[in-house]
């Protein structure tokens, strides 16, 4: 009888570990790749954005240096390496917070804006770069004599592309902190501010921007402040009209930060998650003309939020939400149906003790797997972070990347995968998180038992395009008639 009793105890000890083993590995979403940042020194970053920096075809992670160099991390021999060589793109003596990329001048390259900022409010020593590069290397058209009476001497934040006429014609709207905002578009061959004719040259704490088909048919803009109300700037033919307190999203008395469009209902249309400073983040949803947040308790929660980013990690075709903090642990959300938020415990990429500053995705080794890259710093240097998820081995994915019709990215475009199961609407990002803007791709996991796929094209002139598709596991590119 003994015995018995002695084997049955190991009998449930032994189910007991192997139960508490499953947990534990299947509580490792992430796995930490920084090993293969080559370099990876101790450093202040902020934002990250994703771009073809060299023209080669393949995308790499451009990094900004705070007293530091700006990186441009290439995906090589099973390593990120740093390509740039050039003095005016490494910048190390200028403090580099936001950047973005997208085509201002029609001519399929995405010059690249680099947001400096030697102060925290008001006017600055040093003013912003704006890089084009010709016969292989980067000049500064800032610089050019002709552009230098609109220079931007402001500290700012974020930077945002937006295609406001529908045309391929970029403008770049700086997010500006104690100063008018900016806007820069190319007009007679000259950088023009265009913020004031537009009626948005609005001088606030300017944080976090987003530019996508938030209200209308053409590029809105969403804009998170500090010390004063949100902007929603409603696309009107091109012109702009702030309606924030209409659509109940101005968050007044919140200190905005971290922001991103996200198909939050998986319904086929985008709406708006958006981070507050030590106050309550906000899942924004349109219900009956006015936005609704729809956030429960645990992704409400108050804490030192910076980047936001919504994307499929896992290729199980529902989004996650990382919450990038900073000097706490990061946080990481499945969106799952009807907009419910889960909390997925993370051990990998929790940083309780990392100073999160901006963050980014991209497939950047094309192997249909996103990677997050995490930059940190601010007040005190940390290298780069770098992460992947756990993902299936009989996982599939499909990734869509839509060009404009001068060969650029189209930022700001909305891609919808329509299938058996779902609607589900991402936009070609054009600027978000915090400081920082995604790989212009469309990255799609692939659900249980889904079939029947057809992706629509919604282009920043609000025409669509409905395409088949026969085959996972690709990356499908589509150029605008």
């Amino acid at each position: 009888m003994f015995i018995k009793k002695i084997k049955n105890f190991y009998k449930y000890l032994i189910l007991f570990l192997f139960i508490i083993l499953t947990n534990n590995a299947r509580a490792e979403f992430f796995e930490d790749l920084s090993k293969i940042i080559e370099n990876n020194e101790k450093r202040l970053s902020y934002g990250i954005s994703v771009t073809d920096f060299n023209m080669d075809g393949n995308n790499e992670f451009v990094v900004t240096g705070f007293g530091f160099p700006n990186l441009a991390l290439s995906f090589q021999s099973g390593k990120l390496i740093n390509i740039n060589q050039q003095k005016i793109f490494s910048d190390s003596l200028r403090k580099t917070i936001g950047v973005a990329a997208c085509d201002i001048d029609k001519d399929g390259f995405e010059e690249i804006y680099f947001l400096n900022t030697d102060t925290y409010s008001g006017v600055k020593k040093y003013s912003d770069r704006l890089l084009d590069l010709e016969k292989n290397s980067f000049f500064d058209l800032f610089e050019l004599e002709k552009n230098k009476e609109n220079l931007n001497l402001t500290a700012g934040r974020s930077v945002v592309c937006v295609d406001r006429k529908g045309n391929g014609e970029y403008g770049i709207y700086v997010a500006n902190y104690g100063g008018p905002t900016r806007f820069y578009e190319v007009e007679n061959d000259l950088i023009k501010d265009k913020a004031k004719e537009l009626n948005i040259d609005n001088i606030t704490g300017g944080r976090a921007v987003i530019s996508g088909h938030i209200l209308t048919e053409r590029t809105d803009i969403f804009a998170a402040n500090e010390r004063g109300a949100n902007y929603l700037f409603k696309n009107d033919n091109g012109s702009f009209e702030d309606v924030a307190f209409d659509y109940r999203v101005d968050d007044v008395i919140q200190n905005g930060r971290g922001t991103t469009l996200s198909d939050i209902y998986y319904r086929g249309r985008l709406d708006i998650l958006s981070g507050n400073w030590l106050g309550y983040h906000r899942a924004y949803v349109l219900e009956n003309n006015s936005f609704k947040d729809i956030g429960n308790k645990d992704f409400d929660e108050p804490s030192r939020i910076r980047t936001i980013i919504s994307a499929d990690f896992d290729n199980d075709g529902y989004d996650e939400v990382f919450m990038n903090n900073i000097a706490e642990p990061n946080k990481l959300f499945r969106i799952e149906d009807n907009g419910k938020f889960k909390e997925i415990k993370l051990e990998t990429g929790l940083e309780a003790e990392g100073f999160g500053t901006g963050a980014a995705v991209a497939d950047i080794d094309n192997d249909g797997i996103l990677e997050l890259l995490v930059s940190r710093g601010e007040s005190k240097e940390q290298p780069l972070t770098l992460y992947k998820a756990k993902v299936k081995k009989d996982s599939k994915y499909l990734r869509i990347k839509p060009l404009n019709k001068f060969g650029a990215p189209a930022r700001g475009a909305t891609v919808t995968l329509i299938s058996n199961q779902r609607k589900h609407s991402k936009t070609i990002d054009a600027g978000s998180g915090y400081l920082c803007q995604m790989e212009p791709v469309a990255h799609y996991g692939i659900r249980k038992n889904e079939k029947n796929f057809k992706f629509e094209i919604k282009w920043t002139d609000g025409k669509k395009e409905l395409i088949d598709i026969n085959e996972l596991n690709q990356t499908i590119t589509i150029k605008q008639k």
